[in-house]
């Protein structure tokens, strides 16, 4: 990762932190979450000693049902793992570049992988009583609320884009992944089609 003080965010270019205000009355909420830590993680979900070695750097065990989340809403408590397959799964954290290099070591000598993509990513915020049906102009998945709730993720695109979108509450937030080479595609997609909806951009 770059030294702090150069690192930017894949939107910095746009002038978010100008354009926020309030989000009163507004059916959609676009932000952007900056510098996450992000690994990708391969391993042996069913091995004990992968799961104990992830939990004790993680905190939580990866998930094994499909398209679930562990951990908290609240980066700032703790990191979280999203399921990206049968034995693939992010780990997601606030700013923590340790967490990497923790997750190296502690996997040291068994049939698993650690990758820093931290930079690879964009990580924007979708909320709004019209949230989901901005996602439903471009992403073929079904977001009720009987389907997929808060603890739910799931890969897919979105206006072409390949995206993994997770839920975190119910009002509904959405945090939506997506590669840093289409980010500034994405935003923009996603503010031309909530324009009818009324939208609000946050910090």
């Amino acid at each position: 990762m770059p030294d702090p003080y150069r690192a930017r965010t894949p939107l910095a270019h746009l002038g978010l932190a100008a354009r926020t205000g309030p989000a009163d009355g507004a059916g959609v909420v676009l932000g952007e979450r900056p510098f996450r830590t992000q690994a990708a993680l391969r391993g042996d979900g069913g091995d004990p000693a992968f799961v104990a070695a992830v939990e004790r750097v993680v905190g939580v065990r990866p998930p094994v049902v499909p398209n679930t989340v562990e951990g908290p809403e609240d980066l700032t408590v703790g990191a979280r793992l999203l399921w990206l397959g049968p034995d693939e799964w992010l780990a997601v954290s606030q700013d923590d570049d340790d967490r990497v290099a923790a997750l190296t070591e502690a996997l040291a000598g068994l049939h698993a992988a650690v990758a820093d993509v931290s930079d690879g990513r964009a990580v924007i915020a979708l909320s709004g009583p019209n949230a989901r049906d901005v996602l439903a102009k471009g992403c073929p998945l079904d977001f009720h609320t009987s389907v997929f709730g808060p603890g739910r993720c799931a890969q897919s695109h979105l206006a072409k884009a390949h995206v993994l979108v997770h839920q975190i509450e119910p009002a509904p937030l959405y945090e939506i992944y997506v590669h840093r080479s289409f980010a500034d595609y994405l935003w923009r997609w996603l503010e031309d089609a909530a324009e009818e909806y009324g939208l609000a951009v946050i910090a």
